[in-house]
Protein backbone atom coordinates (compact mmCIF):
# COMPACT_ATOMS: atom_id res chain seq x y z
CA UNK A 1 0.00 0.00 0.00
CA UNK A 2 1.51 3.30 -1.10
CA UNK A 3 1.75 6.15 1.36
CA UNK A 4 0.51 9.49 0.09
CA UNK A 5 -0.78 12.69 1.66
CA UNK A 6 -4.53 13.28 1.70
CA UNK A 7 -7.12 15.57 3.27
CA UNK A 8 -9.80 14.34 5.67
CA UNK A 9 -12.63 16.07 7.52
CA UNK A 10 -13.33 14.96 11.10
CA UNK A 11 -15.83 16.25 13.63
CA UNK A 12 -14.74 16.30 17.26
CA UNK A 13 -15.56 18.14 20.47
CA UNK A 14 -12.91 19.72 22.66
CA UNK A 15 -12.82 22.22 25.49
CA UNK A 16 -11.00 25.45 24.70
CA UNK A 17 -9.93 27.49 27.70
CA UNK A 18 -10.44 31.11 26.74
CA UNK A 19 -8.73 33.81 28.80
CA UNK A 20 -12.03 34.69 30.46
CA UNK A 21 -12.74 31.07 31.33
CA UNK A 22 -9.26 30.72 32.83
CA UNK A 23 -9.89 33.88 34.82
CA UNK A 24 -13.19 32.47 36.11
CA UNK A 25 -11.43 29.32 37.26
CA UNK A 26 -8.80 31.40 39.03
CA UNK A 27 -11.47 33.39 40.87
CA UNK A 28 -12.71 30.20 42.53
CA UNK A 29 -9.54 29.66 44.55
CA UNK A 30 -9.11 33.27 45.67
CA UNK A 31 -9.90 34.17 49.27
CA UNK A 32 -12.28 37.03 49.93
CA UNK A 33 -9.35 39.40 50.55
CA UNK A 34 -7.65 38.47 47.29
CA UNK A 35 -10.97 38.69 45.47
CA UNK A 36 -11.63 42.21 46.73
CA UNK A 37 -8.16 43.27 45.60
CA UNK A 38 -8.84 41.83 42.16
CA UNK A 39 -12.20 43.63 41.92
CA UNK A 40 -10.61 46.92 43.01
CA UNK A 41 -8.07 46.59 40.20
CA UNK A 42 -10.88 45.93 37.71
CA UNK A 43 -12.77 48.99 38.95
CA UNK A 44 -9.74 51.13 38.16
CA UNK A 45 -9.34 49.68 34.68
CA UNK A 46 -12.98 49.49 33.61
CA UNK A 47 -15.04 52.74 33.62
CA UNK A 48 -18.31 50.81 33.25
CA UNK A 49 -17.93 49.01 36.60
CA UNK A 50 -19.01 50.50 39.88
CA UNK A 51 -19.52 49.21 43.39
CA UNK A 52 -22.98 48.67 44.76
CA UNK A 53 -23.25 50.80 47.88
CA UNK A 54 -25.27 49.31 50.67
CA UNK A 55 -25.72 52.56 52.56
CA UNK A 56 -27.65 55.70 51.84
CA UNK A 57 -27.71 56.39 48.13
CA UNK A 58 -28.91 59.96 48.41
CA UNK A 59 -26.35 62.21 46.80
CA UNK A 60 -25.30 65.27 48.78
CA UNK A 61 -26.66 68.54 47.60
CA UNK A 62 -24.34 70.56 45.41
CA UNK A 63 -23.01 73.70 47.03
CA UNK A 64 -24.44 76.95 45.86
CA UNK A 65 -22.35 78.72 43.24
CA UNK A 66 -21.16 82.21 43.97
CA UNK A 67 -22.51 85.02 41.84
CA UNK A 68 -20.48 85.65 38.71
CA UNK A 69 -19.61 89.16 39.73
CA UNK A 70 -18.18 88.17 43.10
CA UNK A 71 -14.41 87.95 43.13
CA UNK A 72 -12.06 85.69 45.09
CA UNK A 73 -10.93 88.59 47.25
CA UNK A 74 -14.52 89.25 48.35
CA UNK A 75 -14.82 85.63 49.44
CA UNK A 76 -11.66 85.86 51.51
CA UNK A 77 -12.77 89.10 53.13
CA UNK A 78 -16.15 87.57 53.90
CA UNK A 79 -14.39 84.61 55.54
CA UNK A 80 -12.29 86.94 57.66
CA UNK A 81 -15.43 88.63 58.91
CA UNK A 82 -16.95 85.36 60.19
CA UNK A 83 -16.95 85.39 63.98
CA UNK A 84 -15.68 82.46 66.00
CA UNK A 85 -17.89 80.31 68.20
CA UNK A 86 -16.39 81.82 71.36
CA UNK A 87 -17.14 85.38 70.14
CA UNK A 88 -20.75 84.51 69.31
CA UNK A 89 -21.23 82.78 72.68
CA UNK A 90 -19.81 85.81 74.53
CA UNK A 91 -22.29 88.04 72.70
CA UNK A 92 -25.16 85.98 74.03
CA UNK A 93 -23.60 85.76 77.50
CA UNK A 94 -23.65 81.97 77.53
CA UNK A 95 -21.34 79.02 76.96
CA UNK A 96 -20.33 77.54 73.65
CA UNK A 97 -22.12 74.26 74.45
CA UNK A 98 -25.50 76.04 74.50
CA UNK A 99 -24.96 77.71 71.13
CA UNK A 100 -23.10 74.87 69.37
CA UNK A 101 -23.94 71.51 70.98
CA UNK A 102 -21.67 69.61 68.58
CA UNK A 103 -18.75 72.01 69.20
CA UNK A 104 -18.06 72.07 72.96
CA UNK A 105 -15.36 74.30 74.32
CA UNK A 106 -13.50 75.25 71.14
CA UNK A 107 -13.85 75.85 67.45
CA UNK A 108 -13.28 72.95 65.10
CA UNK A 109 -10.78 73.84 62.47
CA UNK A 110 -11.95 71.14 60.06
CA UNK A 111 -15.73 70.69 60.22
CA UNK A 112 -15.64 68.06 57.49
CA UNK A 113 -13.78 65.67 59.78
CA UNK A 114 -16.30 65.93 62.62
CA UNK A 115 -17.54 62.56 63.88
CA UNK A 116 -21.00 61.75 65.12
CA UNK A 117 -21.81 59.86 68.32
CA UNK A 118 -21.41 56.51 66.57
CA UNK A 119 -17.90 57.36 65.39
CA UNK A 120 -18.92 57.98 61.78
CA UNK A 121 -18.00 61.09 59.90
CA UNK A 122 -20.48 63.49 58.35
CA UNK A 123 -20.02 61.71 55.04
CA UNK A 124 -21.46 58.51 56.56
CA UNK A 125 -18.21 56.51 56.68
CA UNK A 126 -16.70 55.29 59.92
CA UNK A 127 -13.04 56.11 60.52
CA UNK A 128 -10.50 53.41 59.88
CA UNK A 129 -9.37 52.18 63.27
CA UNK A 130 -6.00 51.18 61.80
CA UNK A 131 -5.20 54.89 61.55
CA UNK A 132 -5.22 55.14 65.35
CA UNK A 133 -3.06 52.07 66.05
CA UNK A 134 0.49 52.91 67.03
CA UNK A 135 3.10 51.44 64.73
CA UNK A 136 5.16 48.67 66.33
CA UNK A 137 8.91 49.19 66.10
CA UNK A 138 10.93 46.76 64.03
CA UNK A 139 13.70 44.77 65.69
CA UNK A 140 16.31 46.05 63.22
CA UNK A 141 15.41 49.72 63.86
CA UNK A 142 15.33 49.14 67.62
CA UNK A 143 18.80 47.58 67.61
CA UNK A 144 20.28 50.10 65.18
CA UNK A 145 19.33 52.99 67.46
CA UNK A 146 21.16 51.29 70.33
CA UNK A 147 24.25 50.31 68.38
CA UNK A 148 24.67 53.87 67.10
CA UNK A 149 25.00 55.01 70.71
CA UNK A 150 27.21 52.12 71.83
CA UNK A 151 29.70 52.07 68.95
CA UNK A 152 31.89 55.04 68.06
CA UNK A 153 33.60 54.37 64.73
CA UNK A 154 31.83 54.04 61.35
CA UNK A 155 33.58 50.71 60.76
CA UNK A 156 32.15 49.21 63.94
CA UNK A 157 28.69 50.51 63.07
CA UNK A 158 28.96 48.91 59.64
CA UNK A 159 29.80 45.56 61.23
CA UNK A 160 26.89 45.97 63.66
CA UNK A 161 24.54 46.75 60.76
CA UNK A 162 25.64 43.56 59.05
CA UNK A 163 25.10 41.59 62.26
CA UNK A 164 21.58 42.99 62.58
CA UNK A 165 20.77 42.05 59.00
CA UNK A 166 21.74 38.43 59.71
CA UNK A 167 19.43 37.94 62.70
CA UNK A 168 16.61 35.46 62.30
CA UNK A 169 13.06 35.86 63.61
CA UNK A 170 14.05 34.60 67.07
CA UNK A 171 16.87 37.16 67.35
CA UNK A 172 19.71 34.65 66.87
CA UNK A 173 22.76 35.33 64.72
CA UNK A 174 22.41 33.01 61.73
CA UNK A 175 25.95 33.55 60.33
CA UNK A 176 29.29 32.76 61.93
CA UNK A 177 31.59 35.73 62.74
CA UNK A 178 34.28 34.31 60.47
CA UNK A 179 31.90 34.43 57.48
CA UNK A 180 31.00 38.02 58.32
CA UNK A 181 34.70 38.97 58.57
CA UNK A 182 35.36 37.40 55.17
CA UNK A 183 32.38 39.14 53.63
CA UNK A 184 33.31 42.58 54.93
CA UNK A 185 37.06 42.15 54.60
CA UNK A 186 37.50 42.87 58.32
CA UNK A 187 39.51 41.20 61.03
CA UNK A 188 37.82 38.41 62.99
CA UNK A 189 38.86 40.06 66.26
CA UNK A 190 37.04 43.26 65.25
CA UNK A 191 33.84 41.37 64.40
CA UNK A 192 33.93 39.46 67.68
CA UNK A 193 34.57 42.68 69.61
CA UNK A 194 31.55 44.34 68.01
CA UNK A 195 29.47 41.21 68.63
CA UNK A 196 30.40 41.20 72.31
CA UNK A 197 29.53 44.89 72.57
CA UNK A 198 26.08 44.58 70.98
CA UNK A 199 25.10 41.44 72.89
CA UNK A 200 24.02 43.66 75.76
CA UNK A 201 21.34 45.40 73.68
CA UNK A 202 17.67 45.22 74.45
CA UNK A 203 15.95 42.78 74.27
CA UNK A 204 18.50 40.83 76.22
CA UNK A 205 19.50 37.64 74.44
CA UNK A 206 19.66 38.93 70.86
CA UNK A 207 22.81 38.22 68.82
CA UNK A 208 23.10 34.84 70.56
CA UNK A 209 24.16 31.89 68.41
CA UNK A 210 22.33 29.16 70.32
CA UNK A 211 19.67 28.66 72.96
CA UNK A 212 22.36 28.00 75.53
CA UNK A 213 24.12 31.29 74.82
CA UNK A 214 20.82 33.19 74.79
CA UNK A 215 19.81 31.87 78.22
CA UNK A 216 23.31 32.39 79.57
CA UNK A 217 23.25 36.06 78.56
CA UNK A 218 19.98 36.61 80.40
CA UNK A 219 21.18 34.73 83.50
CA UNK A 220 24.43 36.70 83.52
CA UNK A 221 22.46 39.94 83.57
CA UNK A 222 20.54 38.65 86.63
CA UNK A 223 23.81 37.52 88.27
CA UNK A 224 22.57 33.91 88.35
CA UNK A 225 25.07 32.28 85.99
CA UNK A 226 26.95 30.18 88.55
CA UNK A 227 28.88 26.96 87.71
CA UNK A 228 25.91 24.73 88.58
CA UNK A 229 23.59 26.70 86.28
CA UNK A 230 26.24 26.55 83.54
CA UNK A 231 26.36 22.75 83.84
CA UNK A 232 22.59 22.69 83.52
CA UNK A 233 22.79 24.70 80.30
CA UNK A 234 25.46 22.31 79.02
CA UNK A 235 22.99 19.42 79.39
CA UNK A 236 19.81 20.92 77.94
CA UNK A 237 19.32 17.82 75.76
CA UNK A 238 18.76 15.75 78.92
CA UNK A 239 16.20 18.29 80.03
CA UNK A 240 14.43 17.97 76.68
CA UNK A 241 14.33 14.18 77.11
CA UNK A 242 13.04 14.59 80.71
CA UNK A 243 15.85 12.34 81.90
CA UNK A 244 16.00 13.80 85.41
CA UNK A 245 18.20 11.15 87.07
CA UNK A 246 20.92 11.58 84.44
CA UNK A 247 20.53 15.37 84.58
CA UNK A 248 20.97 15.43 88.38
CA UNK A 249 24.11 13.33 88.09
CA UNK A 250 25.55 15.57 85.37
CA UNK A 251 24.77 18.79 87.23
CA UNK A 252 25.67 17.43 90.67
CA UNK A 253 22.61 18.48 92.69
CA UNK A 254 19.40 17.04 94.04
CA UNK A 255 15.88 17.31 92.65
CA UNK A 256 14.95 20.31 94.78
CA UNK A 257 17.83 22.36 93.35
CA UNK A 258 16.97 21.21 89.82
CA UNK A 259 13.36 22.33 90.25
CA UNK A 260 14.48 25.76 91.47
CA UNK A 261 16.82 26.24 88.52
CA UNK A 262 14.15 25.08 86.11
CA UNK A 263 11.77 27.65 87.59
CA UNK A 264 14.35 30.34 86.83
CA UNK A 265 14.77 29.10 83.26
CA UNK A 266 11.01 29.28 82.68
CA UNK A 267 11.12 33.00 83.43
CA UNK A 268 13.59 33.62 80.58
CA UNK A 269 12.77 34.26 76.93
CA UNK A 270 14.49 31.77 74.61
CA UNK A 271 13.35 33.73 71.52
CA UNK A 272 13.73 37.44 72.36
CA UNK A 273 13.30 38.56 68.75
CA UNK A 274 9.68 37.36 68.65
CA UNK A 275 8.61 40.36 70.76
CA UNK A 276 9.23 42.56 67.71
CA UNK A 277 7.45 40.34 65.22
CA UNK A 278 5.49 42.78 63.08
CA UNK A 279 3.80 40.25 60.85
CA UNK A 280 0.20 41.12 60.07
CA UNK A 281 -2.35 39.43 62.29
CA UNK A 282 -5.49 38.93 60.25
CA UNK A 283 -8.73 37.71 61.72
CA UNK A 284 -10.27 34.79 59.84
CA UNK A 285 -13.64 35.81 58.43
CA UNK A 286 -16.01 32.97 57.48
CA UNK A 287 -17.26 32.70 53.92
CA UNK A 288 -20.30 30.59 54.82
CA UNK A 289 -22.49 30.48 57.93
CA UNK A 290 -24.02 27.18 59.04
CA UNK A 291 -26.84 27.52 61.59
CA UNK A 292 -29.40 25.07 63.00
CA UNK A 293 -32.75 25.36 61.26
CA UNK A 294 -36.17 25.37 62.92
CA UNK A 295 -37.08 21.96 61.43
CA UNK A 296 -33.92 20.23 62.67
CA UNK A 297 -32.04 20.83 59.44
CA UNK A 298 -29.15 23.18 58.70
CA UNK A 299 -29.41 26.67 57.26
CA UNK A 300 -26.48 27.56 54.98
CA UNK A 301 -25.91 31.21 54.14
CA UNK A 302 -23.15 33.06 52.33
CA UNK A 303 -21.39 35.85 54.19
CA UNK A 304 -22.42 38.71 51.93
CA UNK A 305 -20.29 41.16 53.91
CA UNK A 306 -17.08 39.81 52.37
CA UNK A 307 -18.41 39.39 48.83
CA UNK A 308 -17.70 42.32 46.49
CA UNK A 309 -20.80 43.79 44.88
CA UNK A 310 -20.29 45.34 41.44
CA UNK A 311 -22.73 46.68 38.89
CA UNK A 312 -22.50 47.46 35.18
CA UNK A 313 -23.37 51.08 34.47
CA UNK A 314 -25.28 50.61 31.20
CA UNK A 315 -26.62 54.16 31.29
CA UNK A 316 -23.10 55.52 31.19
CA UNK A 317 -22.23 53.06 28.41
CA UNK A 318 -25.17 54.23 26.29
CA UNK A 319 -24.28 57.87 26.88
CA UNK A 320 -20.60 57.51 26.05
CA UNK A 321 -21.19 55.27 23.03
CA UNK A 322 -23.19 57.99 21.32
CA UNK A 323 -20.22 60.34 21.68
CA UNK A 324 -17.57 57.91 20.44
CA UNK A 325 -15.55 59.52 17.68
CA UNK A 326 -13.98 56.56 15.92
CA UNK A 327 -14.03 52.77 15.77
CA UNK A 328 -11.19 52.36 18.29
CA UNK A 329 -13.21 54.11 21.00
CA UNK A 330 -16.27 52.02 20.21
CA UNK A 331 -14.16 48.85 20.34
CA UNK A 332 -12.74 49.90 23.71
CA UNK A 333 -16.21 50.54 25.15
CA UNK A 334 -17.50 47.25 23.76
CA UNK A 335 -14.59 45.38 25.34
CA UNK A 336 -15.22 47.12 28.68
CA UNK A 337 -18.89 46.13 28.56
CA UNK A 338 -18.04 42.53 27.76
CA UNK A 339 -15.48 42.36 30.59
CA UNK A 340 -17.89 43.96 33.05
CA UNK A 341 -20.66 41.50 32.16
CA UNK A 342 -18.23 38.62 32.48
CA UNK A 343 -17.03 39.77 35.91
CA UNK A 344 -20.51 40.14 37.37
CA UNK A 345 -21.50 36.75 36.01
CA UNK A 346 -18.31 35.11 37.29
CA UNK A 347 -18.78 36.56 40.79
CA UNK A 348 -22.34 35.25 40.91
CA UNK A 349 -21.26 31.84 39.64
CA UNK A 350 -18.44 31.75 42.20
CA UNK A 351 -20.86 32.48 45.05
CA UNK A 352 -23.30 29.79 43.88
CA UNK A 353 -20.51 27.22 43.54
CA UNK A 354 -19.22 27.93 47.07
CA UNK A 355 -22.75 27.60 48.44
CA UNK A 356 -23.30 24.34 46.56
CA UNK A 357 -20.06 22.77 47.83
CA UNK A 358 -20.69 23.98 51.39
CA UNK A 359 -24.19 22.47 51.35
CA UNK A 360 -22.81 19.08 50.33
CA UNK A 361 -20.09 19.22 53.01
CA UNK A 362 -22.70 19.97 55.67
CA UNK A 363 -24.93 17.16 54.39
CA UNK A 364 -22.17 14.57 54.58
CA UNK A 365 -20.77 15.82 57.90
CA UNK A 366 -24.09 16.08 59.70
CA UNK A 367 -22.86 13.72 62.41
CA UNK A 368 -19.87 15.93 63.17
CA UNK A 369 -22.03 19.03 63.52
CA UNK A 370 -24.41 17.22 65.86
CA UNK A 371 -22.12 15.03 67.97
CA UNK A 372 -18.52 16.22 67.56
CA UNK A 373 -15.25 15.16 66.01
CA UNK A 374 -15.67 11.48 66.89
CA UNK A 375 -18.41 11.31 64.23
CA UNK A 376 -16.39 13.01 61.47
CA UNK A 377 -16.86 10.91 58.36
CA UNK A 378 -14.10 10.19 55.85
CA UNK A 379 -14.70 12.35 52.80
CA UNK A 380 -12.71 13.01 49.66
CA UNK A 381 -12.92 15.61 46.93
CA UNK A 382 -14.14 12.95 44.53
CA UNK A 383 -17.11 12.09 46.74
CA UNK A 384 -18.29 15.71 46.80
CA UNK A 385 -17.55 16.28 43.11
CA UNK A 386 -19.61 13.27 42.01
CA UNK A 387 -22.57 14.28 44.16
CA UNK A 388 -22.78 17.88 42.93
CA UNK A 389 -21.73 16.89 39.37
CA UNK A 390 -18.61 19.02 39.21
CA UNK A 391 -15.01 18.28 38.45
CA UNK A 392 -12.74 17.28 41.31
CA UNK A 393 -10.35 20.16 40.57
CA UNK A 394 -13.24 22.64 40.83
CA UNK A 395 -14.10 21.39 44.31
CA UNK A 396 -10.44 21.64 45.28
CA UNK A 397 -10.30 25.28 44.15
CA UNK A 398 -13.55 26.16 45.90
CA UNK A 399 -12.41 24.74 49.24
CA UNK A 400 -9.06 26.56 49.19
CA UNK A 401 -8.87 29.48 51.64
CA UNK A 402 -12.60 29.25 52.43
CA UNK A 403 -14.00 28.92 55.96
CA UNK A 404 -17.21 27.59 57.46
CA UNK A 405 -18.69 29.06 60.63
CA UNK A 406 -20.51 26.22 62.39
CA UNK A 407 -21.98 25.75 65.89
CA UNK A 408 -18.80 23.78 66.70
CA UNK A 409 -16.44 26.55 65.64
CA UNK A 410 -14.73 28.01 62.61
CA UNK A 411 -13.19 25.46 60.24
CA UNK A 412 -11.49 25.60 56.89
CA UNK A 413 -13.41 23.70 54.26
CA UNK A 414 -10.45 21.41 53.64
CA UNK A 415 -10.59 20.33 57.28
CA UNK A 416 -13.58 18.08 56.49
CA UNK A 417 -11.71 16.14 53.80
CA UNK A 418 -9.90 13.25 55.49
CA UNK A 419 -8.74 9.83 54.41
CA UNK A 420 -10.60 6.68 55.40
CA UNK A 421 -9.29 4.04 57.79
CA UNK A 422 -10.84 0.61 57.33
CA UNK A 423 -12.94 -0.98 60.03
CA UNK A 424 -11.83 -4.38 61.30
CA UNK A 425 -15.41 -5.69 61.49
CA UNK A 426 -16.34 -4.63 57.97
CA UNK A 427 -18.48 -1.70 59.12
CA UNK A 428 -18.33 1.97 58.24
CA UNK A 429 -14.85 3.39 57.64
CA UNK A 430 -13.40 5.82 60.16
CA UNK A 431 -12.06 9.30 59.49
CA UNK A 432 -8.36 9.88 60.05
CA UNK A 433 -9.15 13.03 62.03
CA UNK A 434 -11.49 11.08 64.31
CA UNK A 435 -8.74 8.50 64.88
CA UNK A 436 -6.28 11.26 65.83
CA UNK A 437 -8.83 12.64 68.28
CA UNK A 438 -9.28 9.20 69.88
CA UNK A 439 -5.50 8.71 70.16
CA UNK A 440 -5.19 12.04 71.97
CA UNK A 441 -8.01 11.06 74.34
CA UNK A 442 -6.31 7.77 75.22
CA UNK A 443 -2.98 9.49 75.88
CA UNK A 444 -4.55 12.23 78.00
CA UNK A 445 -6.32 9.63 80.15
CA UNK A 446 -3.32 7.35 80.73
CA UNK A 447 -1.88 6.95 84.22
CA UNK A 448 1.76 7.14 85.25
CA UNK A 449 1.89 3.42 85.95
CA UNK A 450 0.17 2.56 82.67
CA UNK A 451 1.62 4.65 79.86
CA UNK A 452 0.36 3.34 76.53
CA UNK A 453 2.81 2.39 73.81
CA UNK A 454 1.96 2.74 70.13
CA UNK A 455 1.27 -1.01 69.89
CA UNK A 456 -1.08 -0.85 72.87
CA UNK A 457 -2.94 2.13 71.41
CA UNK A 458 -3.40 0.27 68.11
CA UNK A 459 -4.79 -2.73 70.01
CA UNK A 460 -7.18 -0.57 72.04
CA UNK A 461 -8.49 1.15 68.92
CA UNK A 462 -9.11 -2.19 67.24
CA UNK A 463 -10.70 -3.79 70.33
CA UNK A 464 -12.97 -0.91 71.40
CA UNK A 465 -13.96 0.77 68.14
CA UNK A 466 -13.00 -1.70 65.45
CA UNK A 467 -10.41 0.66 63.93
CA UNK A 468 -7.89 -1.37 61.97
CA UNK A 469 -4.77 0.79 62.25
CA UNK A 470 -1.10 -0.23 62.29
CA UNK A 471 1.46 0.78 64.90
CA UNK A 472 3.34 2.87 62.33
CA UNK A 473 0.15 4.81 61.61
CA UNK A 474 -0.38 5.47 65.32
CA UNK A 475 3.20 6.71 65.62
CA UNK A 476 2.76 8.98 62.57
CA UNK A 477 -0.45 10.50 63.96
CA UNK A 478 1.10 10.91 67.42
CA UNK A 479 4.17 12.70 66.05
CA UNK A 480 1.94 14.88 63.88
CA UNK A 481 0.18 16.08 67.05
CA UNK A 482 3.57 16.79 68.73
CA UNK A 483 3.01 14.11 71.36
CA UNK A 484 6.24 12.50 72.62
CA UNK A 485 6.86 8.78 72.78
CA UNK A 486 5.74 6.58 75.66
CA UNK A 487 9.24 6.60 77.21
CA UNK A 488 9.36 10.39 77.40
CA UNK A 489 5.73 10.62 78.56
CA UNK A 490 6.49 8.20 81.41
CA UNK A 491 9.44 10.37 82.50
CA UNK A 492 7.30 13.50 82.32
CA UNK A 493 4.58 12.04 84.50
CA UNK A 494 7.08 10.78 87.08
CA UNK A 495 8.74 14.18 87.23
CA UNK A 496 5.41 15.87 87.78
CA UNK A 497 4.61 13.49 90.64
CA UNK A 498 7.99 14.08 92.31
CA UNK A 499 7.99 17.85 91.78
Amino acid sequence: MALSPRLEFRQAQSLTLTPQLMQSIRLLQLSHLELNDFVDAELLRNPLLEREDGGDTDAPEAPERAPEGQSYEDTVEHGDRIQSADTIADGYDTSVENVFPDQPGQDQLNPQSRLDRNGASEGGEAPDIDQFVAARPRLSDHLENQTNMILRTPADRLIARYLIDNLNEAGYLAVEPQAIADQLGAELADVEAVLQAVQGCDPLGVFARSVKECLAMQLREKDRLDPIMMRLLDNLEMLADHNMPALMRAVGCDREDINEMLAELRQLDPKPGRAFDVGPVEAVVPDVFVRPGPAGDWQIELNTEVLPKVLVNRVYYATVTKKARDSSEKAFLSDCLQTANWLTKSLDQRAQTILKVAAEIVRQQDGFLLHGIAHLRPMTLKMVAETIEMHESTVSRVTSNKYLSTPRGLFEMKYFFTTAIASSDGGVDHSAEAVRHRIRQLIDAEATSDVLSDDTIAEVLKREQGIDVARRTVAKYREGMNIPSSVIRRRQKKNLEQA
